[in-house]
């Protein structure tokens, strides 16, 4: 007895359902994100928990539906490449980096991977996009450049120093931005009073020279707030010097008046790492980093360190301490 043929179109309807059922089986691609940086982890923590905690809001959960690749070269420039290279061999969907010493090894080591900057001082200067509005490549990000930044420093520093008429400047002439950085610094000077003693520090060993000039130049208060690999890589000998020398220094960097300095005033890091995560998610979402323009920061932070003030023998006013977002006792 002949068996009833089974008819073709069912045949085609079981294999479409074994094919559905095969697919659903198949496990989600998790992402995979590297994230660089240079300081030490422990040494940015706050940063680290920031971006962890974007990626949260944003409905990403370390170790279930992303995994994060964390790379440092705990304070150690040169091992960037390394690293860099490191995490496009395991082929990461985006690369998340801490600031430009992360971002150019980065830059060097891909053309294609994206490349989202936490924060970076000149993304424009430092050739990592065309433009803000148009980054152009595989880099965007947040920019913690702000015009408003250097002359607050100063006004600020003016503030604390009642009696600030004069002030240095340590700069690095070759750094990207640092002549636009100077000039923002002149204008609130001339508004201030205050005349400006510019000292460029090209290398480590200037770093004692800037500040005998300093002292030699009758320099009521000092401003650390134009960046580059030299000035950032050496903050202990700079606040050290800052401290014998009995000179109130305004810095660029929060870790700076973290770590021991009298006083800071910078884009807020933990929010320009928090808002990464968003760049980060609209990325894996299919956005390119050329169409996403580099954002600017909205919150600022004052911090002023009464401990540092009270080793250069320095009172602060209370009305400046009222308007500080962080006071370290």
């Amino acid at each position: 007895m002949k068996r009833a043929a089974v008819p073709s179109i069912l045949v085609a309807v079981v294999l479409l359902a074994v094919g559905v059922i095969a697919e659903a089986q198949q496990p989600a691609k998790v992402p995979r994100i590297g994230y660089l940086v240079i300081s030490s982890l422990s040494g940015s923590e706050s940063r680290a928990e920031a971006f962890r905690q974007g990626l949260r809001e944003l409905g990403y959960v370390e170790g279930k539906n992303i995994v994060i690749e964390w790379r440092s070269a705990d304070g150690k420039r040169e091992r960037g490449p390394t690293l860099a290279e490191e995490l496009v061999r395991l082929k990461v969907d985006v690369i998340v980096t801490g600031g430009s010493g992360a971002t150019r090894p980065a830059k060097e080591a891909t053309k294609t991977i994206p490349i989202v900057m936490a924060q970076d001082g000149d993304p424009v200067g430092n050739g990592y996009v065309a433009s803000l509005a148009h980054p152009g490549g595989n880099i965007t990000g947040l920019s913690s450049f702000s015009a408003e930044l250097h002359g607050k420093r100063l006004e600020l520093l003016k503030e604390i120093v009642s009696k600030l008429t004069r002030a240095a400047v340590l700069g690095t002439s070759t750094e990207p931005g640092d002549t636009q950085g100077l000039k923002d610094t002149e204008l609130a000077a001339g508004a201030l009073g205050v005349k400006l003693q510019y000292i460029d520090v090209l290398s480590a060993k200037d770093i004692e020279i800037a500040f005998r000039a300093a002292v030699t130049g009758k320099a009521d208060g000092i401003l650390v707030s134009i960046g580059g690999p030299i000035l950032n890589s050496h903050g202990t000998q700079i606040r050290d010097l800052a401290a014998k020398n009995r000179l109130p220094a305004i810095y660029g960097r929060s870790n700076d008046a973290e770590a021991g300095g009298l006083t800071s005033y910078s884009a807020n890091s933990d929010d320009l790492f928090r808002r990464a995560a968003t760049y980060v998610d609209k990325i894996l979402k299919g956005a390119k980093p050329a169409d996403l323009p580099v954002e600017q920061p909205i919150k600022f932070e004052f911090i002023i360190n009464l401990k540092a003030a009270k080793q250069i023998g320095l009172t602060i006013p209370q009305s400046v301490l009222f308007r500080a977002d962080k006071v370290i006792k």
